[in-house]
């Protein structure tokens, strides 16, 4: 890993640089793979799925078949530890739910908010390396709380041209409508235009690498909504000699293994954990089976030596990380002050894998910054909050005059109008 000694401000946007390739790199091929997936529908999703994975296979929703194998190879313990989390996802989410907002702004003037679902989403699970059936869990649970009629699902099928077990098992134990072995920017373009086979969908959801990032980007183009620009995995823990060495090198493990392309960092004011963890990472990377992936992940990552909380949380806040560990004596002090983070983690207990797979809360997060300005997928990023109101003859005649002259003043005399008639109605 790279080590780094109380840098100074001026060298922070290079320092915190994620090492991904930028839209522009990307774009050419994702707006290739959209234009033909516009024009030719499932012709293009086949011919990208044998050109990008190496497939060739008709294009249809998994079958009450595949389905029935997968829920009986899936073993017992698994499908208990899925249970486990589906409960306590379920539970989180619920407790989001929000009743009626209703306010009579004043007399005869009633004003109300309701959320209503997203009537289709499609849900992007990615599979290549590592199937994440847990994300459906994120995904699904939600989308079924909030009342979504249409919940499509689509998966980079593995070299034969299947879906992994779990994936199968989750989706079906969650009610998802349709599941489809198509990956990459050809799913995200499927979904945006809708094919013979895949439903177009208003809103797409889920993870993915740098290629599906920009192409669910680029279905905004289209009318189409995403969650967030949900690109590869990062990790950034703040720790002193508080922390145990060995529990903060298997969290940047764990999110390093994720892909190439993913980042950990550890900000710390102890010059001695810093050295702790190095070693600790050295030790643990050699006995992990997905080695040479994190190994380049951890080329790419950083430990940083800070002098100060301060100056470790103006970097943090700086950075806007995807997952958050806090694992210092002065926890509030950070816990209070962090304002761009998708999901915290708190003290030693507290791995980043409990967040992904089983605690509760929702490991669909922003990456890449992002976390400045969007929040993790929630219950209500599968609704849409509509408002209401109500103006009785008193409401109108009491807010009337109010309307009129802003109207007016705007120089917008049919909106002036439409209340001068309502009022001279009552006059009469």
């Amino acid at each position: 890993m790279n080590k780094i000694y109380s840098p100074d401000k001026c060298t922070w946007p290079e320092l915190l640089k994620r090492p991904t390739q930028s839209f522009e790199a990307i774009e050419g091929i994702v707006a290739e793979v959209f234009a033909n997936v516009e024009s030719n529908g499932d012709f293009a999703i086949k011919k990208y799925t044998k050109k990008f994975d190496k497939v060739e296979q008709e294009l249809q929703p998994a079958s009450n078949t595949e389905i029935e194998e997968a829920i009986n190879s899936v073993s017992q313990e698994l499908k208990s530890a899925i249970n486990v989390a589906k409960q306590n996802i379920e539970s989180f989410h619920k407790a989001q739910e929000t009743s009626k907002v209703v306010v009579e702004t004043m007399s005869g003037v009633s004003c109300w908010q309701e959320k209503r679902p997203i009537e289709k989403v499609g849900l992007y699970i990615p599979g290549g390396t590592a199937p994440l059936f847990s994300t459906i869990l994120m995904l699904a649970i939600p989308a079924k709380i909030a009342g979504c009629k249409e919940i499509v699902l689509c998966s980079p099928p593995d070299k034969n041209g299947k879906l992994n077990p779990a994936i199968l098992y989750t989706a079906n134990l969650c009610e998802v409508t349709k599941i489809f072995k198509v990956g990459g920017i050809q799913a995200i373009a499927g979904l945006t235009f809708g094919t013979e086979s895949i439903p177009k969908v208003y809103k797409i959801f889920g993870p993915g690498n740098q290629y599906v990032t920009v192409a669910k980007q680029w279905a905004t183009k289209y009318g189409v909504a995403i969650d967030m620009p949900a690109g590869p995995s990062e990790l950034l823990v703040v720790a002193d000699e508080s922390a145990n060495p060995s529990f903060v090198a298997s969290d940047l493990l764990s999110q390093a293994e994720h892909g190439v392309d993913s980042q950990v960092i550890l900000i710390s004011t102890s010059k001695k954990l810093i050295s702790s963890v190095e070693s600790e990472i050295e030790k643990q990377l050699i006995e992990l089976p997905r080695k040479d992936i994190a190994q380049e992940a951890i080329n790419n990552s950083k430990l940083i030596y800070v002098e100060t909380d301060a100056q470790a949380l103006d970097l943090i806040n700086e950075y806007g990380p995807e997952h958050y560990i806090v694992c210092v004596k002065n926890e509030e002090f950070y816990i209070q002050n962090t304002i761009n983070a998708g999901s915290v983690f708190i003290g030693n207990y507290t791995p980043e894998s409990a967040g992904d797979y089983a605690s509760g809360t929702n490991h669909t997060l922003p990456t890449n910054g992002y976390a400045k300005q969007y929040s993790g997928v929630n219950l209500d990023s599968f609704l849409k909050s509509m408002t209401f109101q109500k103006l009785t003859k008193e409401g109108i005649a009491t807010l009337g005059k109010t309307i009129e002259l802003m109207a007016e003043a705007e120089g917008l005399q049919a909106h002036k109008n439409a209340v001068t008639l309502r009022l001279n109605s009552l006059k009469n």
